[in-house]
Protein backbone atom coordinates (compact mmCIF):
# COMPACT_ATOMS: atom_id res chain seq x y z
CA UNK A 1 0.00 0.00 0.00
CA UNK A 2 1.39 3.39 -1.02
CA UNK A 3 2.18 5.85 1.75
CA UNK A 4 3.21 9.47 1.46
CA UNK A 5 6.41 10.62 3.18
CA UNK A 6 5.96 12.41 6.50
CA UNK A 7 4.87 16.03 6.32
CA UNK A 8 7.35 18.86 6.54
CA UNK A 9 5.69 20.25 9.67
CA UNK A 10 5.73 16.93 11.55
CA UNK A 11 9.36 16.23 10.77
CA UNK A 12 10.89 19.67 11.15
CA UNK A 13 9.19 20.31 14.52
CA UNK A 14 10.18 16.98 16.07
CA UNK A 15 12.39 17.42 19.14
CA UNK A 16 15.05 15.06 17.78
CA UNK A 17 15.09 16.46 14.22
CA UNK A 18 18.45 17.07 12.59
CA UNK A 19 18.98 17.71 8.89
CA UNK A 20 22.26 15.78 9.27
CA UNK A 21 20.24 12.58 9.65
CA UNK A 22 18.67 12.84 6.20
CA UNK A 23 19.84 12.80 2.60
CA UNK A 24 18.42 13.37 -0.87
CA UNK A 25 16.92 10.74 -3.17
CA UNK A 26 19.89 10.66 -5.57
CA UNK A 27 22.42 10.13 -2.79
CA UNK A 28 20.20 7.49 -1.19
CA UNK A 29 20.06 5.63 -4.52
CA UNK A 30 23.85 5.67 -4.68
CA UNK A 31 24.13 4.35 -1.11
CA UNK A 32 21.64 1.56 -1.79
CA UNK A 33 22.89 0.67 -5.26
CA UNK A 34 19.41 1.21 -6.68
CA UNK A 35 17.82 3.53 -9.24
CA UNK A 36 16.24 6.78 -8.10
CA UNK A 37 12.85 5.50 -9.29
CA UNK A 38 13.21 2.36 -7.14
CA UNK A 39 14.13 4.44 -4.10
CA UNK A 40 11.10 6.68 -4.67
CA UNK A 41 8.94 3.57 -4.86
CA UNK A 42 10.35 2.28 -1.56
CA UNK A 43 9.52 5.61 0.06
CA UNK A 44 5.97 5.56 -1.29
CA UNK A 45 5.52 2.03 0.05
CA UNK A 46 6.71 3.15 3.46
CA UNK A 47 9.76 0.85 3.46
CA UNK A 48 12.15 3.78 3.94
CA UNK A 49 11.21 6.71 6.15
CA UNK A 50 11.25 10.09 4.42
CA UNK A 51 9.74 13.55 4.54
CA UNK A 52 8.95 16.16 1.94
CA UNK A 53 10.27 19.70 2.11
CA UNK A 54 7.95 22.63 1.45
CA UNK A 55 9.21 22.60 -2.15
CA UNK A 56 8.28 18.93 -2.52
CA UNK A 57 11.77 17.41 -2.34
CA UNK A 58 12.16 14.08 -0.56
CA UNK A 59 14.66 13.74 2.28
CA UNK A 60 15.39 10.17 3.38
CA UNK A 61 16.36 8.98 6.83
CA UNK A 62 19.89 7.55 6.96
CA UNK A 63 18.82 5.41 9.91
CA UNK A 64 16.00 3.96 7.80
CA UNK A 65 18.40 3.36 4.89
CA UNK A 66 20.65 1.33 7.21
CA UNK A 67 17.64 -0.61 8.52
CA UNK A 68 16.64 -1.44 4.94
CA UNK A 69 20.18 -2.60 4.12
CA UNK A 70 20.30 -4.74 7.25
CA UNK A 71 17.05 -6.42 6.29
CA UNK A 72 17.57 -6.88 2.55
CA UNK A 73 21.37 -6.81 2.05
CA UNK A 74 22.98 -7.75 5.39
CA UNK A 75 26.25 -8.55 3.63
CA UNK A 76 26.66 -4.91 2.61
CA UNK A 77 28.44 -2.38 4.80
CA UNK A 78 26.25 0.00 6.75
CA UNK A 79 25.96 3.58 5.57
CA UNK A 80 28.23 6.05 7.37
CA UNK A 81 25.79 8.46 8.98
CA UNK A 82 28.44 10.81 10.40
CA UNK A 83 27.81 14.20 8.69
CA UNK A 84 31.53 14.98 8.86
CA UNK A 85 32.18 12.29 6.25
CA UNK A 86 29.92 13.66 3.57
CA UNK A 87 29.14 17.03 2.02
CA UNK A 88 25.62 18.31 1.53
CA UNK A 89 25.36 20.46 -1.61
CA UNK A 90 22.44 22.45 -3.00
CA UNK A 91 22.63 23.60 -6.64
CA UNK A 92 20.23 26.35 -7.70
CA UNK A 93 20.16 26.58 -11.49
CA UNK A 94 17.22 27.25 -13.83
CA UNK A 95 18.90 26.06 -17.04
CA UNK A 96 18.10 22.37 -17.56
CA UNK A 97 21.15 21.65 -19.72
CA UNK A 98 23.48 23.14 -17.11
CA UNK A 99 21.78 21.07 -14.40
CA UNK A 100 22.40 17.92 -16.43
CA UNK A 101 26.08 18.85 -16.67
CA UNK A 102 26.26 19.26 -12.89
CA UNK A 103 24.53 15.92 -12.36
CA UNK A 104 26.80 14.07 -14.78
CA UNK A 105 29.94 15.35 -13.07
CA UNK A 106 28.74 14.89 -9.49
CA UNK A 107 27.58 11.35 -10.31
CA UNK A 108 30.94 10.58 -11.89
CA UNK A 109 33.00 11.79 -8.94
CA UNK A 110 33.76 9.10 -6.37
CA UNK A 111 32.99 11.35 -3.42
CA UNK A 112 30.51 11.33 -0.55
CA UNK A 113 28.49 14.28 -1.86
CA UNK A 114 24.74 14.52 -1.27
CA UNK A 115 23.70 16.90 -4.03
CA UNK A 116 20.20 18.33 -4.50
CA UNK A 117 19.00 20.50 -7.38
CA UNK A 118 16.42 23.29 -7.45
CA UNK A 119 15.35 25.25 -10.53
CA UNK A 120 14.58 28.55 -8.80
CA UNK A 121 15.76 30.84 -6.03
CA UNK A 122 12.23 30.94 -4.61
CA UNK A 123 12.18 27.16 -4.21
CA UNK A 124 15.60 27.28 -2.58
CA UNK A 125 14.45 29.93 -0.09
CA UNK A 126 11.53 27.68 0.89
CA UNK A 127 13.74 24.70 1.71
CA UNK A 128 17.28 25.80 2.49
CA UNK A 129 16.74 26.48 6.21
CA UNK A 130 15.48 22.93 6.79
CA UNK A 131 18.09 21.28 4.53
CA UNK A 132 21.04 23.38 5.81
CA UNK A 133 23.50 22.43 3.07
CA UNK A 134 27.24 22.72 3.63
CA UNK A 135 27.62 24.31 0.19
CA UNK A 136 25.28 26.39 -1.95
CA UNK A 137 26.10 26.63 -5.66
CA UNK A 138 23.93 29.18 -7.41
CA UNK A 139 23.42 31.08 -10.63
CA UNK A 140 22.34 34.74 -10.41
CA UNK A 141 20.15 35.41 -13.44
CA UNK A 142 16.95 33.48 -12.79
CA UNK A 143 13.29 34.28 -13.42
CA UNK A 144 11.17 35.58 -10.56
CA UNK A 145 13.33 35.89 -7.47
CA UNK A 146 16.88 36.08 -8.81
CA UNK A 147 20.07 34.85 -7.18
CA UNK A 148 21.06 38.26 -5.86
CA UNK A 149 17.79 38.62 -3.96
CA UNK A 150 18.16 35.10 -2.60
CA UNK A 151 21.70 35.78 -1.33
CA UNK A 152 20.59 38.99 0.37
CA UNK A 153 17.88 37.03 2.19
CA UNK A 154 20.29 34.26 3.19
CA UNK A 155 22.72 36.77 4.72
CA UNK A 156 20.08 37.45 7.38
CA UNK A 157 19.64 33.79 8.37
CA UNK A 158 21.79 32.99 11.41
CA UNK A 159 21.31 29.22 10.90
CA UNK A 160 23.21 29.39 7.61
CA UNK A 161 26.28 31.37 8.66
CA UNK A 162 28.58 28.34 8.23
CA UNK A 163 27.27 27.51 4.77
CA UNK A 164 29.75 28.06 1.94
CA UNK A 165 28.45 29.93 -1.12
CA UNK A 166 29.78 29.46 -4.64
CA UNK A 167 28.30 31.73 -7.30
CA UNK A 168 28.72 30.45 -10.86
CA UNK A 169 27.33 32.98 -13.30
CA UNK A 170 27.75 34.57 -16.69
CA UNK A 171 27.35 38.02 -15.15
CA UNK A 172 30.57 40.08 -15.16
CA UNK A 173 31.96 41.09 -11.77
CA UNK A 174 31.23 44.76 -12.49
CA UNK A 175 27.51 44.06 -12.84
CA UNK A 176 27.50 42.08 -9.61
CA UNK A 177 29.25 44.91 -7.77
CA UNK A 178 26.75 47.43 -9.14
CA UNK A 179 23.92 45.29 -7.75
CA UNK A 180 25.36 45.22 -4.24
CA UNK A 181 28.01 42.54 -4.48
CA UNK A 182 28.16 39.05 -3.02
CA UNK A 183 28.17 37.98 0.65
CA UNK A 184 31.65 38.03 2.24
CA UNK A 185 31.76 34.22 2.67
CA UNK A 186 31.20 33.52 -1.03
CA UNK A 187 33.33 32.69 -4.07
CA UNK A 188 32.69 33.64 -7.69
CA UNK A 189 33.34 31.48 -10.74
CA UNK A 190 32.51 32.73 -14.22
CA UNK A 191 30.69 30.53 -16.72
CA UNK A 192 31.40 28.28 -18.56
CA UNK A 193 31.89 26.05 -15.54
CA UNK A 194 35.40 24.80 -14.91
CA UNK A 195 34.54 21.34 -13.56
CA UNK A 196 38.18 20.49 -12.82
CA UNK A 197 38.32 23.51 -10.51
CA UNK A 198 34.94 22.59 -9.02
CA UNK A 199 36.12 19.05 -8.32
CA UNK A 200 39.13 20.38 -6.43
CA UNK A 201 37.00 22.88 -4.52
CA UNK A 202 34.48 20.24 -3.42
CA UNK A 203 37.30 17.86 -2.46
CA UNK A 204 38.84 20.58 -0.27
CA UNK A 205 35.50 21.24 1.43
CA UNK A 206 35.09 17.53 2.17
CA UNK A 207 38.49 17.46 3.86
CA UNK A 208 37.69 20.63 5.81
CA UNK A 209 34.30 19.17 6.82
CA UNK A 210 35.98 16.13 8.34
CA UNK A 211 38.50 18.28 10.19
CA UNK A 212 36.46 21.16 11.52
CA UNK A 213 32.80 20.20 11.66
Amino acid sequence: MSREPQTFEKTITASDFSSDDYCGTTYAAKLLGLSVATVQSLVEKGEIEAWKTLGGHRRLSLRAINAYLQKHSPQRAQVDADPRNRLSVLVVEDDEATCELYKAHFDGWDMAVDCSFMPSALEALMDIASMRPDLLITDLNMPGVDGMEMLRALKRNQQLLAMQILVISGLPRESITERGGLPPNSYYLEKPINFDWLHGYVTALLVANRKWR
